[in-house]
């Protein structure tokens, strides 16, 4: 009857039916964890679409116009923005306009806020490691008990054993290592590269929310630097 049933099938579906019949439940564990890394994935790219990670020319074009003075534009600039830092950088210029602002309190908030946000980009990483750690001793859990299976095969049969029938029980046994390590290593060079991008982003909120702070006196030389004084509604300028 599942013979019969194949012919219904779509020609893409068929490999795997073939695979799963081969590889049996360990196999069949291994693709639904594909798929759940594959969501996972998935899942990520589209956040980190949304939050505009890497993006970082709008917000430090913003910074520059707060530190030339112009408040209100550079305000108005990361307000349009969605990007994860065009959010930290509203959040600190909105308070530094405010003659209550302390500044030390303000810097350990926003350290509080930034390390929210690279938890945030983090969420379902430790998943997808997870699978890609997993993967490969499910995959050689099914090739140790394959291999029993042939070998009691072998005791059974005794003498006349059948090498043919040896061998094609000791390659499918293989099977299940195979397709783990093909899950695997794909999955370890994706999670590698979000681990690089979040740790980008988080370099570049280290360096915006310290030059905010700043003024960042080190690329401007001699320029003023700003500083917020809790007598007047406005950042005042220190040279």
């Amino acid at each position: 009857m599942f013979s019969s049933s194949q012919d219904y099938l779509p020609a893409f579906v068929l490999p795997l039916v073939d695979l799963l019949r081969s590889g049996g439940p360990v196999v069949a564990l291994l693709l639904i964890l594909s798929v759940v890394a594959f969501a996972l994935v998935i899942a990520k790219l589209l956040q980190f679409q949304l939050l505009r990670v890497g993006r970082h020319g709008p917000s430090r074009k913003a910074l520059d116009l707060w530190l030339d003075g112009a408040r209100s534009e550079a305000l108005k600039r990361v307000s349009a923005s969605k990007s994860v830092m065009s959010d930290i950088l509203q959040k600190l210029m909105r308070r530094g306009l405010h003659a209550s602002t302390d500044t030390t309190h303000l810097k350990e908030d926003i350290e509080r806020v930034c390390n929210a946000r690279i938890n945030m980009l983090r969420a379902w990483l430790r998943p997808l490691d997870m699978i890609a750690q997993t993967a490969p001793l499910i995959g050689l859990l099914g090739t140790v008990l394959g291999m029993i299976e042939a070998f009691q095969a072998m005791q059974g049969a005794g003498a006349a054993v059948d090498p043919s029938v040896l061998a094609g029980g000791i390659w499918v046994a293989l099977l299940t290592t195979a397709v783990g390590l093909t899950i695997a290593i794909p999955i370890s060079a994706i999670v590698g590269w979000f681990d690089g991008r979040i740790e980008a982003e988080q370099a570049e909120m280290e360096a915006m929310v310290t030059a905010f702070f700043t003024g960042a006196a080190a690329d401007r030389g001699t320029a003023s630097v700003v500083t917020l004084d809790a007598q007047h509604a406005e950042p005042r300028y220190a040279t």
